[in-house]
């Protein structure tokens, strides 16, 4: 994963509008306008008064979601989204025409919505430090009301139920983690950039190769450490899994170009396979005997957790790979691209893709299926969340667009919730929504 400064959301609007207004051309979308009062309309907000929460009862008496108030805005909402569309600049590792990443996509219908929008709290408003163009994997639901973040150096947990944020862990603290020896040591002033809830234990993985494991019925930090000394070592993927044995491990991907395995008892390194580039995903098949790597290239791996060896390799995208997900049925492999696609494939033929998917602005950052196999939700660096119908062969799908980083998705293990990660200093929060559920049967009552 390379290193680049993440641009404030309201900082890319501004540049991005005085293009526009400066655009005396066809593409210009605002017309003649004063660009002092534009710009004096746009910067007229206070960054240091928390924006207060939105419910779905705001939204249906005509609340944005987000709290935006267009209605004193110079532009309506389709004319910032029509500017946003024509200013993004998708960021490319490799040389290519995007056209050719997506000629090949699927046609797909909007349908939906299969999620209603909810409830949008600031008070577990997620945040993204500069160094995460790529990861997006910062928000992590293990019931419908029980949902992990990051914001700024805090580990949060938010209850919905009862609208309650609690920190978890405070990266800026020196961090003492209560097991000695296996490896363990104190950590301080950790940058988070990625994690995994599972059952009882909470995974974190920072800045400079840190990991950082803590058992959330018990008080403290279990162990800490980090796991390599390489000046290039961002903790960039973590997952917790069952292996074919039974036994609890946890895969730790970096940007050493390594994959590292661990035990969730005393945290014992198993495993340590190199690769020839920087991991940037590494995702478990349900049973434990496949795990999908991906990084610093445009070929992704399918590799033997027992021996580290590719048995498998997934050719199709045209530039790096940051995010991969597998369908609950084992047979279904999803990844996304730098390349602005997430690709489908089938694990018993890896000859060539089943399926693209395109993206609307950007690059594939994020990607998880539901539980019971229904959906596939996809997030894009910023304003695009795609949630396709897999009973539908990914034909169909909903699309939730907003404004701001995303920071991560989730849904709740029983697929009743989903939520969203917005990082924008203004008007992020996390982001709700309900599963809608159609009881056809009733119709026959009428």
């Amino acid at each position: 994963m390379d290193e680049f400064e993440l641009e404030d959301n309201l900082e890319f609007i501004l540049q991005s509008i005085q293009e526009l207004i400066e655009d005396q051309g066809d593409n210009n979308p605002f017309g003649e306008v004063n660009q002092n009062e534009l710009l004096a309309n746009l910067v007229n907000y206070d960054q240091d008064n928390l924006m207060p929460d939105v419910s779905a009862e705001d939204v249906v008496n005509g609340k944005d979601v987000q709290g935006i108030p267009w209605e004193k805005m110079l532009f309506p909402r389709d004319q910032y989204r029509e500017m946003k569309m024509k200013g993004y600049k998708n960021y490319q590792n490799l040389s290519y025409a995007r056209e050719d990443a997506l000629q090949d996509c699927k046609q797909v219908e909007r349908d939906g919505p299969y999620y209603d929008f909810q409830y949008n709290t600031r008070r577990a408003r997620p945040s993204i430090v500069h160094f995460q163009l790529q990861l997006r994997n910062l928000v992590w639901a293990t019931t419908k009301h029980d949902v992990y973040t990051v914001h700024n150096q805090s580990m949060t947990h938010w209850s919905s139920l009862n609208q309650i944020s609690t920190e978890l862990i405070n990266g800026d603290d020196c961090i003492i983690p209560k097991q000695r020896g296996h490896g363990s040591q104190s950590v301080s002033m950790v940058q988070f950039t990625t994690m995994a809830v599972d059952n009882d234990l909470l995974v974190v993985g920072g800045f400079h190769g840190e990991l950082i494991c803590k058992r959330l019925e018990d008080d403290g930090i279990v162990f800490s450490t980090r796991v390599t000394d390489d000046e290039n070592a961002i903790t960039n993927s973590l997952e917790i899994y069952q292996d074919p044995n039974g036994s609890r491990r946890l895969v730790v991907a970096n940007n050493d170009c390594s994959v590292r395995i661990f035990d969730t008892k005393y945290f014992d390194l198993l495993n340590h396979y190199v690769f020839p580039w920087s991991v940037n995903s590494v995702s478990v098949n349900p049973d434990g005997t496949l795990f999908a790597v991906l990084g610093d290239h445009e070929d992704g791996l399918v590799v033997d957790p027992k021996c580290g060896k590719p048995i498998g390799k997934v050719r199709g995208h045209l530039d790096y790979s940051f995010s991969s997900a597998w369908h609950p049925d084992g047979n279904i492999l999803a990844t996304g691209s730098q390349d602005t696609t997430c690709r489908l494939w089938d694990i018993r033929n890896l000859s060539q893709s089943l399926a693209v998917l395109g993206g609307r602005l950007g690059s594939i950052r994020c990607i998880k299926f539901s539980s019971d196999g229904r959906f596939l939700a996809t997030a894009e660096p910023i304003d695009f969340v795609h949630i396709y119908d897999c009973f539908a062969d990914y034909g169909k799908a909903h699309e939730i667009d907003f404004f701001g980083e995303i920071a991560g998705l989730s849904f709740s293990p029983d697929t009743e919730a989903f939520y969203i990660g917005v990082a924008d200093q203004t008007y992020g929060g996390l982001m709700e929504f309900k599963r809608r559920h159609q009881h056809h049967y009733l119709n026959c009552l009428w």
